[in-house]
């Protein structure tokens, strides 16, 4: 099966054969994202990565966010959910209920277990994220406050020197820091703060971070989230430098097109649509290739997939609903215009699915979603083998279903 997916990838790329360097690799990235605020209204927990079979098949989980204050330092945006909250047994990676009185509990004691229960999976604190990477630019403006920054973030994560709390009670939880400043140099947020900067700026920056992680342990990692549009990738990123500083970068290979658009388009494409009448045309293909041409070496770009989608209504047309107007986002159940894979894989239409793009999408007359399946992410995780990438990551595991399937077909091609 997998030698079958990769010849048929192969010929889709106009590739007269299998290079045996791609063919040969070993050691891909598998990671994912696990939200804090998950153990809320989604009532998804650390132990669900475990339960659901993801946790054996990850090399990586970005616990998403910390974020950086007014004040240039790292904190915590929910230490309740972080370390506060008691976890009962039935919630528990070892069925064992946090004991009163004990040091940390929360999902940060749960992600303790977990790496004790799967010893070769690394835990990376994410910092940023959308709502969380207002004060970047701030941060970053001086060799001063770049150096208390990292030692801040390093201190309170790494170190473990969790506020109200022993010194050192959450050391031993993660293994280094992600970076997620969406994004230098262009607009993220509303209200972020944007100078030129930070170009320039996020290259020292993940520089003194580097050699902060180095001295404080050896197998300290450093990755970093980045973007899909090259009018981004070029605003934020000085791309070989950076990547010199990190083992791995994930780049966006979602939101490629979305709601805040007034026509459907695929949320994550593998290949470009000749179809697309966007005078831009994303796809994950030609992000990889800018990051590729900008001086990115290929082992460390990890390609982001999707485990939820985009999703309009009032679509008119007809057709197949493909890049036609529609009246706005269609209902989620955690917000218009997305869903989560395991609520669209239910959700009643026609499927259409173009393998010459890489992409799978819902029409049902009126509300049209993009999102990817196990069959998508097979041929996504082909592509990265066959390119010698570096591996996966997906955005998020609470996202994918109770058999891990999304999380099962990328670990199938990449392991």
């Amino acid at each position: 099966m997998k030698k079958t997916i990769l010849l048929a990838l192969s010929l889709l790329l106009g590739c007269t054969a299998i290079s045996a360097p791609a063919e040969a690799r070993t050691g891909f990235k598998r990671v994912a994202y696990f939200i804090q605020w998950g153990v809320y209204g989604r009532n998804y927990h650390v132990k669900d990565v475990d339960a659901t079979g993801a946790a054996a098949k990850l090399t990586h989980l970005n616990y998403a966010f910390g974020f950086v204050n007014a004040g240039g330092a790292c904190y915590s945006a929910d230490p309740w959910a972080d370390w506060q909250r008691p976890v009962p047994a039935e919630q528990s990676v070892d069925g064992v209920a946090d004991a009163r009185g004990q040091a940390l509990n929360g999902n940060l004691n749960q992600l303790r277990k977990l790496k004790a229960k799967h010893p070769g999976l690394k835990v990376m604190i994410s910092l940023g994220g959308w709502t969380g990477s207002k004060y970047f630019s701030d941060a970053v403006l001086t060799a001063e406050s770049r150096a208390a920054l990292a030692r801040s973030c390093i201190d309170l994560w790494l170190r473990g020197n969790l506020p109200d709390l022993p010194a050192g009670a959450g050391a031993g939880v993660f293994d280094g820091i992600d970076l997620d400043w969406e994004w230098p140099g262009s607009s993220g947020a509303e209200g972020n703060v944007v100078r030129p900067e930070d170009r320039r700026n996020f290259t020292l920056f993940a520089e003194e971070l580097r050699a902060q992680l180095t001295a404080f342990s050896s197998n300290a990692q450093l990755t970093a989230f980045l973007p899909a549009a090259a009018a981004k990738i070029d605003a934020g990123f000085e791309v070989r430098r950076v990547f010199r500083a990190l083992d791995f970068a994930t780049v966006q290979g979602y939101d490629l097109h979305g709601t805040w658009e007034a026509q459907t388009g695929h949320n994550g494409n593998l290949l470009t649509d000749r179809r697309d009448p966007n005078p831009v045309r994303y796809s994950v293909d030609q992000t990889v290739r800018d990051y590729l041409s900008r001086g990115a070496p290929g082992r460390k770009i990890v390609v982001g997939v999707p485990a939820y989608g985009q999703g309009w209504t009032g679509v008119t047309g007809g057709g197949d609903g493909l890049y036609k107007p529609a009246a706005g986002p269609a209902a989620g159940k955690w917000g218009p215009g997305t869903e989560d894979y395991k609520d669209l894989v239910t959700k009643p239409g026609k499927r259409y699915r173009d393998l010459r793009t890489g992409t799978l999408w819902l029409y049902d007359g009126n509300e049209f979603w993009s999102y990817d399946d196990p069959a998508v992410l097979l041929q996504k995780a082909a592509y990265i083998r066959l390119k010698g990438l570096g591996g996966s990551m997906m955005w998020s595991i609470d996202q994918d279903d109770t058999h891990a399937s999304l999380t099962s077909a990328l670990y199938s091609i990449l392991h």
